[in-house]
């Protein structure tokens, strides 16, 4: 390996994996965004942005636990919430984004309150 490419590893690699993930999915979100500003409107079906943010949000919580690190539940929420209301607008069913999203975070944090921490994480119990 030459001296350039130790470097450009080290430097590859100084980054936190949750901080280049992040990263790697806010690049995806201004791609998407970009792409479908830029596209004809008859090409795309309403709600793709929505559903297409979701699937990011998802995305990033689904790299972050395949590489052990901390999923952030508020983003699996609002990209489940994106998601749905995205798929929902596609299929002609309106869903409502809001009172859906505060659905979906007072269930998570009921489940958060309720359900003791080793449970939630497949552990023991905390006594």
């Amino acid at each position: 390996m030459s001296e350039e490419q130790k470097g450009i590893e080290e430097a590859r690699t100084a980054r936190p994996l949750g901080k280049r993930l992040e990263e790697i999915a806010w690049a995806l979100f201004l791609i998407m965004s970009g792409a479908l500003w830029l596209a004809p409107q008859a090409w795309i079906p309403e709600g793709t942005w929505l559903a297409g943010f979701g699937v990011i949000l998802l995305g990033l919580n689904g790299a972050r636990r395949l590489y052990g690190l901390k999923t952030e539940g508020f983003g699996i929420v609002v990209g489940l919430a994106a998601f749905a209301a995205g798929i929902g607008r596609m299929l002609g069913r309106d869903l409502p984004f809001v009172p859906v999203l505060l659905i979906l975070l007072g269930l998570a944090m009921t489940i958060k309150a309720v359900v003791p921490v080793g449970r939630r994480e497949g552990g023991v119990p905390a006594a």
